[in-house]
């Protein structure tokens, strides 16, 4: 990652099942200037069960009720759309990134050209595919909705141990033992940003408690992001403001069409604001040094006062504040100097609104 915050157009599954849909979401995410359009790889089949129910969003959000399996696998992209995604963002000129939700999506994904891997806030707990994403030697992106930070310290137990040893460890020992250990910290600091994240869409504003941003960056010296699934721009723009290192947001190309996460979702022209105020916050944030910025030097003279005379001044009179006066602009002694000069004799005349001299 780098100081720059890395935007990215989180296009998941709101292409409803359709390539013509996702290379419009790509084209959608490079117009608006987002740096990465991420999409969402998963076979239906190997992430529930037939059993597993929708979430009460999904049931609000479709106006269907009934189970997961039936919904995702309208909403699986092929491998072969995997590969025209990416030729398209090449030609766009955006980095292509996918989300993996089981192991064999995974695998697939590490033979495209990824910036970055994501585990889903969902899949902070599983272990597997913590370690296999891990070991494909990618920076890590790493999502924390719903978690405590037992929870994130558990998960980076399991990449810290990957990175540094082979083979499977023998229990929650050998993970904590690694994250611990300095050598653990190095690579985790060289490898993983964590985003913040509240696991509901829309989430309310405020259910977001933005200052977990700082909690997690002090509890593990890690860069920190926020992943947003509020409605409009806003707290996004403040995630921004607070530091983000990396800041994700879903957008759809409709929010009237069908499927679990375009309510939640920016429009094109809503995404595109929000990159561009990101922009600008970021370029707002500068480097912490207090001091006049290069744009207000020229300023600097007009905005402030100088010591003048508040009427005619003769040559040797005693200098007292009734005969002083502070207007712009600041060519001459500046008023907090006042103290020094009460009480001395003028130098010389000097008219009205004349700057005292030292």
């Amino acid at each position: 990652m780098t100081d720059r915050c890395l935007f990215i157009a989180e296009a998941g599954v709101n292409h409803n099942g359709s390539l013509d849909l996702a290379l419009q979401l790509v084209d959608a995410a490079a117009d608006a200037g987002a740096d990465i359009v991420k999409f969402q790889t998963f076979q239906a089949s190997q992430l529930v069960t037939a059993q597993a129910r929708k979430a009460d969003y999904q049931v609000a959000n479709t106006g269907e009720s009934g189970a997961q399996l039936q919904m995702l696998q309208r909403l699986e992209l092929q491998r072969a759309d995997h590969h025209a995604l990416v030729q398209r963002c090449r030609q766009r000129g955006i980095r292509f990134m996918s989300t993996a939700f089981d192991a064999d999506s995974l695998a697939f994904l590490a033979t495209l050209d990824m910036p970055a891997v994501k585990i889903p806030s969902g899949d902070i707990t599983h272990a597997p595919l913590l370690l296999q994403a891990a070991r494909l030697g990618r920076p890590l992106i790493v999502s924390t909705g719903m978690s405590t930070l037992a929870d994130i310290e558990a998960a980076l137990g399991v990449i810290a141990f990957a990175l540094m040893q082979p083979g499977l460890p023998r229990g929650r020992a050998d993970c904590e033992a690694a994250r611990t250990s300095q050598a653990g910290r190095s690579v985790l600091r060289e490898r993983v940003t964590l985003l913040h994240c509240v696991t509901q869409y829309p989430a309310p504003a405020e259910s977001v408690n933005l200052r977990a941003m700082d909690t997690m960056a002090q509890a593990f010296g890690l860069p920190v992001g926020y992943s947003d699934h509020t409605a409009g721009i806003e707290v996004a723009l403040a995630a921004a403001a607070r530091g983000a290192r990396v800041l994700e947001k879903h957008f759809t190309l409709d929010r009237k069409l069908p499927g679990p996460d375009h309510a939640a979702s920016l429009e094109p022209p809503e995404l595109r604001q929000l990159v561009a105020g990101v922009r600008s916050v970021q370029a707002a944030l500068g480097g912490g040094v207090k001091g006049p910025a290069q744009a207000e030097l020229g300023n600097l003279a007009i905005a402030r006062r100088a010591i003048v005379a508040a009427r005619p001044i003769r040559r040797g009179e005693l200098l007292q504040l009734d005969a002083l006066a502070f207007k712009r602009p600041a060519q001459g002694l500046s008023p907090m100097d006042v103290w020094s000069v009460l009480g001395r004799p003028a130098m010389r005349d000097f008219a009205a609104d004349e700057a005292i001299e030292p």
